[in-house]
């Protein structure tokens, strides 16, 4: 079980929501989010409602500002409880869509997808085992993609607008 608490004004002031659950839509508690605290789980927060847009992946602390979870700004209109996942990770990634072209299976974190796979494109995958968080650039950095297990035959089935992805991670609680 997670818990997450939203705030409208930084270091936690202004009117807040408590959370627990995922929510396609948090218009209704709050107009903002300057700052939250995670208090359990792992929580992946969107800039839209029905979880659209710039995401961010979040483990439990505290976050004074949104600049510290790498927002954008402080829209945040939904979230996804991450469930914990035991036993082992397992990703698929391929160079085309579809499934097509080289393909390389993955079961640690990497942090540079090019140094790996010798090109940064990313047109589809298939996640096996665990829970993903794609980044476009090198180091776990820039844009977020939260990746269930299940296929993604092309790189929007992830919400990405391009197949560039610099770096992934397995979502681990610990």
């Amino acid at each position: 079980m997670g818990k997450i608490t939203f705030y409208e004004d930084r270091n936690f002031g202004g009117r807040c929501y408590e959370c627990s659950s995922d929510c396609a839509d948090l218009h209704s508690y709050f107009n903002r989010c300057n700052s939250l605290k995670v208090h359990s789980g792992c929580w992946m927060l969107y800039e839209h409602p029905n979880y659209m847009g710039h995401q961010y992946y979040l483990k439990r602390g505290e976050y004074p500002d949104y600049q510290k979870w790498m927002g954008y700004n402080d829209s945040i209109s939904s979230c996804r409880m991450i469930p914990e996942h035991r036993g082992s990770f397992r990703i698929r990634l391929y160079e085309k869509g579809d499934f097509g072209g080289q393909m390389m299976d993955f079961t640690e974190d990497c942090p540079n997808v090019y140094d790996r796979f010798h090109f940064n494109d990313i047109h589809s995958c298939h996640v096996n085992d665990g829970y993903w968080i794609f980044y476009e650039e090198p180091n776990y950095r820039g844009r977020q993609y939260y990746l269930r297990p299940g296929e993604y035959r092309k790189y929007s089935d992830w919400g990405a607008m391009s197949p560039k992805i610099g770096s992934f991670r397995r979502v681990d609680y610990i």
